[in-house]
């Protein structure tokens, strides 16, 4: 696998998911801008908090602390009262805590990242970046796009590929790149 023609965070990255899944294939998936990538590693490095639209991915990023868009108060209530799915709802209250300077992380519902594109459109959310990974047949590749549209901060995956594994391994490869490029499966954890 050559990642020789990648920057260094986005080289990391991909290393990263690579050895995670044993998969080299991810390679041509992925689509990051590495300035983004820059700016959500130091806002995290910082203390920016760290939005995520599951719990399983809050468990892939641990000890890094997470909010968990799905553990706010008032989900249910929101999403019943809007129609919505409880993933969008999520985004939404979290959205209220955190309006300016999070990184957010989606992994598992494409309606979670199309209302966070919804909510930075209408100027009520301003992330330091986006990690836009939902995963699915449904809805996860329209809502990928959707966010490379947007021009906001992001890494998305082209197909239907995703997921919280996914979603956290690019957490950990921000968090933890100290490595030279070619020995993040050193570090996989």
């Amino acid at each position: 696998m050559d990642t020789a023609h990648l920057p260094p965070l986005t080289r990391a990255v991909v290393e990263h998911i690579v050895c995670n899944l044993a998969d080299t294939t991810w390679v041509g998936d992925v689509v990051a801008d590495e300035a983004a990538l820059l700016a959500g590693r130091n806002a995290l490095l910082a203390g920016a908090p760290l939005v995520v639209d599951v719990r399983m991915l809050a468990a892939a990023v641990a000890p890094h602390p997470a909010v968990v868009g799905l553990d706010q108060p008032g989900v249910a209530e929101l999403a019943k009262s809007e129609e919505t799915t409880r993933s969008a709802a999520g985004i939404r209250l979290a959205a209220r805590a955190h309006p300016v300077g999070a990184v957010w992380a989606v992994g598992n519902a494409p309606t979670a990242l199309m209302e966070l594109i919804r909510l930075a459109e209408a100027g009520e959310l301003r992330p330091a970046l986006v990690v836009g990974v939902p995963v699915g047949f449904v809805g996860s590749v329209d809502a990928k796009a959707a966010l490379r549209r947007s021009g906001l901060p992001s890494l998305s995956t082209v197909t239907e590929r995703g997921g919280a594994a996914i979603a956290g391994s690019v957490i950990n490869a921000l968090m933890r790149e100290r490595s030279a490029p070619g020995e993040a499966c050193a570090h996989v954890s």
